[in-house]
């Protein structure tokens, strides 16, 4: 293997990456696993995991499967717990699971500001906290956030998104601060709007997507495999001196 691939390389490392029965998370388990990680996939939804688990198997990597619902605590300690009595270290994380309930702020529920930060912000903090230990022990370690544009500029009806996605940017920094002298890294990837299956569907209208696009020079939206790329660098050791980053990805968006 030549020098630029071996630094690319994940290969030997085992990946855990919430969110992953579709859309960012699947896609990125699909791309780890081709550089040669093996991965542990935490969703809430069992058949769709599995779908993700086959394609793993067939790039020649291990899935293991963990179904759990991050707004729930316990259960986010348990897959904790789980992962790490099965392979002893996580050696990256990566915190693709969120939800996105979009209202004016004036019609905005409590109960969904409260669930949207317990599952965007709150999960990839105790999810941090649990797996951290045994990269800190390890002396490597990456954790990868999945947040958003909206974390970073204004966008009308994502007050609860938004929020969470800033305070998810803030996190980065705070954990970056506290275990980089351990070579851990940790960086948030921003993203504008992605072409999942959801992302289709919200922002398929003309009338939404065209202002929008009006504003992004590069005149379109994300691929999934396009995060799944950037993810895979930043876990790599080529990004070993990236810490603490929050990186738009969004076509010129946020530059003008």
């Amino acid at each position: 293997m030549s020098q630029w691939q071996t630094r690319f390389s994940i290969s030997g490392r085992t990946a855990l990456i919430t969110g992953a029965s579709k859309g960012i998370g699947a896609r990125i388990c699909e791309v780890f696993a081709d550089a040669g990680a093996d991965i542990i996939a935490v969703a809430r939804n069992a058949s769709e995991l599995e779908q993700v688990a086959q394609r793993v198997r067939e790039l020649g990597r291990t899935c293991q499967t963990i179904v759990a619902d991050l707004a729930d605590i316990s259960q986010i300690e348990h897959l904790a717990k789980t992962a790490l009595v099965e392979v002893g270290t996580v050696d990256i994380l990566v915190n693709s699971a969120g939800v996105a309930l979009v209202a004016p702020a004036l019609e905005l529920a409590a109960s969904d500001w409260d669930l949207t930060m317990a599952v965007n912000v709150r999960a990839p903090f105790i999810l941090s906290r649990l797996l951290a230990p045994p990269m800190i022990a390890q002396k490597w370690g990456k954790i990868i956030n999945i947040s958003s544009q909206t974390g970073v500029i204004a966008l009308k009806e994502h007050a609860a998104y938004a929020a969470s996605k800033g305070a998810l940017n803030a996190l980065t920094k705070s954990l970056m601060a506290e275990w980089a002298e351990h070579n851990v890294q940790v960086n948030s990837i921003c993203p504008t709007v992605v072409l999942t299956p959801m992302g289709e569907k919200l922002w398929s209208p003309a009338e939404k997507s065209g202002p929008f696009l009006a504003k992004t020079p590069l005149g379109r939206f994300g691929q999934p495999v396009e995060i799944a790329d950037l993810a895979l660098y930043l876990a790599s050791p080529a990004a070993e001196l990236i810490n603490g980053e929050i990186i738009m990805i969004d076509g010129g968006y946020s530059s003008i």
